[in-house]
């Protein structure tokens, strides 16, 4: 038999053999053949234009092999084919960046280019008609970025080091199942050749094309392996040892009047406190955990735009900026990315989460723990910057919750812009990749912390973390949660933003040096562009639009064939004028998506013998605000033009406009609306258009939008449409009337925010408003800001709220869209005489008196 006979058949049986223990996840985007590439068969007389060769780093017989049965399963050209290239034929269709040389082991040639490299552009050079299609591949046996003295790690999985024969062979025996294989675009070998003899001229093109070859293909591992780390124990000393860190442990020394071996001890304790602990066994055991708690949890985990996220890890350091809903989220992020072959990120988690057992593992799973403030504690504030310039330096991708803690409210919060100014910092101390913000939509169709949440938003205390809580919270894993849905939306880029402000060219020399003004400037409008860009990647799920349309309704029920026809319409608007590019609807129709919310048992149905009525659920109704939060800013501005025509029952298009334009900075701030004001005038008329269409007003001949006749039901739809806006302008109203009512120079900003806020716990339990944001203090606090930059009020020198006739005029505007009733009630609640203010803020003093002794003693 000859030789080449006895080769194809050990080739064969070998794959076979691999195909018994090998499964391959292919990672990524399956690379599209060259359009001529058909041409090229072993018997084919007429050569194509160009073909295909993979490139693979490290040289294994059985890393060529899984690549060539993959290429033949998603029917690309065969790996070991050969290579036929004009009159010049090669073995295979592969070649590899690094050989090693089992003969010469301590002495390997100093400039070692693969051989097959060599002779491919040597013939393109002959045959200048002719081009070859480079193909990186990726392929890993197991996934762990660590380096251990441990010799079952580096036994058991892949790192950065080449593996031996023996280490192979146990990689396929134990990581069979796990193998992950990625195609990474092709890159044309004539292209690389020409530039290298433009850019390099007096080397060799092999030096060039092997170097970056070798560095992209290093790049591509980094994105799922991540960093090469050292363990926690040589990262804290490193740390300990960093100059800034040393001159705050003797500046600990000299301010605390305590010996530098203390100050030390201090500062260790302090690492020992923060820095994760990251483990690949701890990793593999949360994805077979999670993948268990997901299936029993949920009825399925929906990904969206994934893509953005793949390649962006290639070129730059990503920080991954959810928003923060449920304890869930950090879990479900990771594992999603994860899930899809990326390196899990390393997560900043309040200490609160440093519980016994439970925080060792989150330890375990890339968490590192940061204390609710920092104030009046140098030596941790330098401890824990010069931990994140570690992480960044070795671009280690990062995960934050922009807004510091879970949204009761289903809203979005007002960002915290402290880690992100830190990141900043960081990044500005020494800039290895260019830094992405990701913001992330994370959209939930019920929550295991829901019945916690209705409570503190009714004025019970917040329930601190503990394993007790966690153990209630198990305790419902047999329900129903309906599906999870994550969104990547629109990345943030730092170096964008520091442009914007005249940032781009600022460092800093030190972990204790100043924000420039630049700087905080372009951390601000990174954070609101986060803020705005998650609401972009809103996902509007069938109880978030079931719970939009029911607690529009004064009784919370509505017939289900107009309960149909408003989901519906609903789902065509949104269709026809989607929020953002990103946003993601559910596919479900009207009918599908009541028959949805009664599996989950949100809802109810009320059989009646003139038409069965939908209803919420017993004791749900609070809890149903929060999904409706979620997407509110998707429908405000819809919901604010119906609104205005149905109250007015006439009114002209440029009036709709001005009246929008006046409140607009307002929703703006609250919702994170992504449209500037010059932006405006186009959006209203593309809406009003959308609802003439939908048939819900309609235009005379003057430019007058109308409303439907009363009781029709394209008015009752109407009427549901205009509701939800209207709570926002409800506060509003209330927070104007109480300070037009103690008049200029009488009352200040902090008082202003607290009556609001004790106002609206009562006129929602007077008056059922069902509402979790008339309870809290930031939507009122964000008005009044507005108020204050929109140039409405000002401060006089007591720090009192001072105004003119401007300010009152804004108040008018409540009659275009309030009724006389709720007009009439905001003013009555919001009245109090000289005595009953006084009584008032006392009272909250002291409140507030007493919760700070509670902390302080804590």
């Amino acid at each position: 038999m000859s030789k080449s006979g006895f080769g194809q058949i050990y080739r064969k049986l070998s794959s076979k053999l691999l195909d018994l223990v090998v499964t391959p996840h292919v990672l990524g985007e399956i690379p599209a053949e060259p359009a001529v590439l058909a041409a090229q068969s072993e018997d084919s007389t007429s050569p194509p234009q160009k073909i295909v060769c993979y490139v693979m780093l490290n040289h294994s017989r059985s890393n060529a092999l899984v690549v060539d049965g993959e290429t033949r399963r998603l029917k690309l050209h065969p790996a070991l084919n050969p290579l036929v290239l004009g009159n010049h034929t090669e073995k295979a269709s592969m070649l590899f960046l690094q050989h090693r040389d089992e003969n010469n082991l301590l002495n390997p040639p100093p400039h070692a280019f693969p051989p097959r490299l060599l002779r491919l552009i040597e013939a393109l050079e002959q045959q200048p008609d002719l081009d070859v299609e480079l193909i990186p591949v990726t392929l890993l046996w197991g996934r762990d970025p660590e380096k251990e003295d441990s010799w079952l790690k580096l036994l058991f999985t892949d790192t950065w080091s080449t593996p031996s024969k023996v280490k192979q062979l146990v990689n396929i025996g134990l990581h069979g199942r796990q193998t992950y294989i990625e195609f990474h675009e092709g890159q044309s070998l004539r292209n690389l050749i020409d530039y290298a003899k433009t850019t390099h001229p007096n080397s060799s093109p092999a030096t060039y094309i092997t170097s970056t070859l070798n560095d992209y293909l290093d790049a591509q591992r980094e994105v799922v392996l991540g960093p090469d780390l050292s363990d926690r124990r040589n990262v804290m000393h490193g740390l300990i040892k960093a100059p800034d860190v040393q001159d705050a442990i003797r500046r600990e020394s000299i301010r605390g009047k305590v010996s530098m071996v203390e100050a030390e001890r201090r500062a260790i304790g302090y690492l020992k406190e923060i820095v994760s602990d990251y483990s690949h066994s701890t990793v593999r055991f949360a994805d077979v955990a999670l993948t268990r708690l997901w299936t029993q949890l949920y009825d399925g985990v929906e990904v969206h735009n994934f893509s953005t996220v793949r390649e962006l890890a290639k070129d730059y350091e990503i920080i991954y900026t959810p928003c923060h809903r449920s304890h869930i989220d950090y879990l479900l992020l990771s594992y999603v990315i994860y899930k899809r072959g990326l390196m899990v990120p390393y997560i900043a988690a309040g200490d609160n989460l440093n519980m016994p057992f439970v925080g060792q593992i989150l330890r375990g799973g890339g968490a590192f723990f940061i204390r609710r403030t920092f104030r009046g504690n140098g030596l941790y504030t330098t401890v824990f910057k010069e931990y994140l310039y570690s992480i960044l330096s070795r671009n280690t991708p990062i995960e934050y919750f922009i807004e510091g803690g879970r949204s009761r409210t289903g809203r979005l919060l007002p960002p915290k812009t402290g880690m992100l100014a830190m990141t900043v910092h960081s990044h500005l101390r020494g800039r290895a990749k260019p830094i992405v913000f990701l913001p992330t939509y994370v959209g939930y169709e019920r929550l295991m912390e829901g019945a916690t949440y209705v409570g503190e938003m009714n004025g019970k205390p917040k329930e601190g973390e503990s394993i007790l809580g966690i153990v209630k919270t198990l305790r419902k894993i047999e329900r129903i949660f309906g599906k999870v849905h994550v969104n990547f939306g629109e990345p943030v880029f730092l170096d964008d933003m520091l442009k914007q402000h005249g940032a781009d060219q600022i460092t800093v020399e030190r972990n204790d040096a100043p924000i420039p003004q630049e700087v905080s400037d372009a951390v601000n409008s990174a954070a609101h562009a986060i803020m705005e860009n998650i609401n972009r990647a809103v996902v509007i799920n069938p109880v978030s639009l079931l719970s939009l349309i029911l607690l529009a309704t004064p009784k919370h029920t509505l017939d289900e064939e107009i309960c149909v026809k408003q989901l519906d319409t609903y789902r065509k608007l949104l269709t026809a004028l989607p929020y953002d590019a990103r946003m993601q609807v559910t596919p479900l129709s009207g009918k599908e998506i009541i028959a949805y919310g009664l599996k989950l048992k949100l809802i109810k149905r009320v059989k009646h013998v003139l038409g069965d009525i939908i209803a919420i659920a017993d004791d749900q109704a609070v809890l149903l605000t929060y999904f409706r939060n979620n997407i509110l800013h998707a429908f405000v501005l819809p919901s604010l033009i119906a609104a205005l025509v149905e109250h007015n029952g006439s009114i002209r298009r440029g009036d709709l406009i001005n009246v929008i334009r006046t409140l607009y900075p307002f929703l703006k701030a609250e919702l994170f609306l992504k449209w500037q004001d010059e932006e405006l005038k186009d959006q209203i008329c593309a809406y009003a258009d959308a609802l003439i269409h939908a048939k819900l007003i309609s235009e005379d001949a003057e430019g007058n939008l109308l409303s439907p006749l009363p009781n029709s039901e394209n008015h009752n739809q109407l009427v549901v449409l205009a509701a939800p806006v209207m709570q926002s302008l409800e506060r509003y109203y209330m927070t104007l009337a109480l300070i037009t009512q103690r008049g200029s120079g009488n009352i200040s900003t902090r008082q202003v925010e607290e009556l609001s806020h004790l106002v609206g716990q009562r006129l929602s339990v007077l008056y059922e408003f069902n509402s979790p944001e008339f309870f809290d203090k930031a939507l009122f606090q964000s008005f009044i800001k507005v108020l204050t930059e929109q140039g409405y009020i000002g401060k006089n020198e007591e720090g009192s709220i001072v105004f003119d006739d401007n300010f009152k005029n804004v108040a008018q505007y409540a009659n275009l869209v309030l009724d006389d009733v709720t007009l009439q009630m905001l003013q009555h609640i919001t009245t109090f005489s000289d005595e009953e203010l006084k009584e008032t803020l006392d009272k909250v003093a002291a409140e507030q008196a007493k919760k700070r002794l509670k902390r302080k003693k804590k």
